[in-house]
C-alpha cells in the first residue's frame, strides 16, 4: 500500500502536553495507528498509509484543540480519542469537553469526559428521575453528585440527599466494635469522600449540621416524602424489589432524582432479584424517567480499570453463552 506524510504544526507550549511524559501518548498512537510520528521543530511528520495519516491527523488536532481549551491532556483522553477515531464516529471530544458541570474545591473543573457521559448528564438536566447504569469508574455517581451540589449552590432544590443500601460486598461487618453509625459509615464511605472532594469537607459539616445535606442508608428514608430536594441512590443494584419500591414512591414535588449502580456487581443473595433490575423493566415506557447506559468505553479511571472492565464483560459473555449451550442440548434429550 502506497504511503503517505503529511506535516502539522504543534505550538511548542502545547508539546508536552499532547505528547505526554516521555512521548508516552505520541507512542500509544504510532502503536495504534501504525504510523510513524517524528517531532521537529515544532511540527510532527506522520508517515503511514492513507487511512491511518488520515486518522493520526484527526487525534493530533483533537487533542490539541482539547489542549488550547486548558485540560491536561490524560491517557484516557487518548485512547477514548483513538477510539472515536477507529469507528469513524463524527463525536468531537471537544464538544463533549465543552460542557462544564461545575468545580472541584480546588478549583478544577468537573466535565463529561466521553460522549456516555454526556447523554448521561444531559438526561439528569432534562428529567425529573434518571437511571445511571454502568460499570466502575464510568463516574456515574460523581456527575450526579456534582449536579446535585450544582442545583442546590443554585438554590433549584433546597437539600442534598445522598442514600445507599447497606448490604455487605461479602464481608460481615457486623461485629465491628462501634455504634450503629460507626458500622453504617463504611458504606457511606465514598458518597463522603466525593462530597469532600467537591463542595469541600467544612462547607459539608456546615450544611450536614443544618439538614441540608443528608447522607443515610436506604432503610432511614421510609415514611418519608420527600420534597424539593436533589436525591441519589447509589449502589442501587443492591436493592431488593421492596426497597426500590419503597425508595420510588417517597419522591415529592419540586425533585430531581438520580439513581445509579451496576448490574454486574450485585452483593445480594444468590438468585435474589435486584429492585434495579425490576424497576429498569417496570418504569422503561414511563416518559418522564430516562435511563443512561454507560459501558467500558466510558471508565475514565485508570486505564487498567477499562481493561479489567472489558474483560470481565468478555469472560461472562463467554460463560453465558456456554449455559445456554448447555440448557439447549439438556432440553433436546
Amino acid at each position: 500500500m502506497a504511503q503517505e506524510q503529511i506535516i502539522l504544526d504543534i505550538p511548542a507550549d502545547h508539546e508536552n502536553n499532547i505528547f505526554g511524559g516521555l512521548d508516552a501518548h505520541l507512542k500509544k498512537i504510532e502503536r495504534a495507528l501504525r504510523v510513524e510520528v517524528i517531532l521537529r521543530d515544532g511540527s510532527v511528520k506522520i508517515t503511514g498509509d492513507e487511512q491511518a495519516v488520515k486518522e493520526a491527523r484527526r487525534v493530533f488536532a483533537e487533542l490539541l484543540a482539547m489542549s488550547q481549551r486548558g485540560n491536561t491532556i490524560t491517557e484516557q483522553n487518548v485512547d477514548y480519542v483513538l477510539a472515536l477515531t477507529k469507528e469513524k464516529s463524527s463525536v468531537s471530544l471537544v464538544d463533549i469537553d465543552k460542557e462544564l458541570v461545575g468545580f472541584t474545591i480546588q478549583g478544577k473543573p468537573i466535565k463529561p469526559k466521553t460522549l456516555g457521559q454526556k447523554k448521561y448528564v444531559d438526561a439528569i438536566l432534562e428529567k425529573m428521575m434518571v437511571f445511571g447504569v454502568g460499570p466502575a469508574g464510568t463516574g456515574k455517581t460523581y456527575l450526579a453528585m456534582a449536579m446535585a451540589i450544582q442545583a442546590f449552590k443554585q438554590d433549584e432544590v433546597g437539600k442534598i440527599i445522598l442514600t445507599r443500601p447497606a448490604i455487605e460486598a461479602g464481608e460481615n461487618l457486623g461485629f465491628l466494635p462501634g455504634d450503629l453509625q460507626s458500622k453504617i459509615d463504611p458504606y457511606l464511605r465514598p458518597l463522603y469522600d466525593a462530597l469532600y472532594q467537591i463542595m469541600g469537607a467544612d462547607s459539608f459539616v456546615k450544611n450536614s449540621e443544618k439538614g441540608l445535606i443528608e447522607v443515610a442508608p436506604l432503610a432511614y428514608m421510609r415514611g418519608r416524602t420527600l420534597d424539593n430536594a436533589f436525591i441519589i441512590l447509589d449502589e442501587a443494584q443492591n436493592t431488593t424489589p421492596a426497597q426500590m419500591k419503597m425508595f420510588l414512591t417517597r419522591i415529592g414535588f419540586g425533585s430531581k432524582v438520580v439513581i445509579t449502580g451496576d448490574l454486574s456487581q450485585k452483593d445480594l443473595p444468590f438468585a435474589a432479584v435486584s429492585g434495579l433490575e425490576q424497576a429498569l423493566k417496570v418504569l422503561r415506557d414511563v416518559e418522564e424517567i430516562g435511563v443512561s447506559y454507560l459501558t467500558n468505553k466510558d471508565v475514565v479511571r485508570h486505564p487498567l480499570v477499562q481493561k479489567i472492565v472489558h474483560a470481565y464483560e468478555k469472560y461472562e459473555a463467554r460463560e453465558q453463552y456456554r449455559e445456554n449451550r448447555k440448557n439447549q442440548r439438556q432440553k433436546r434429550k
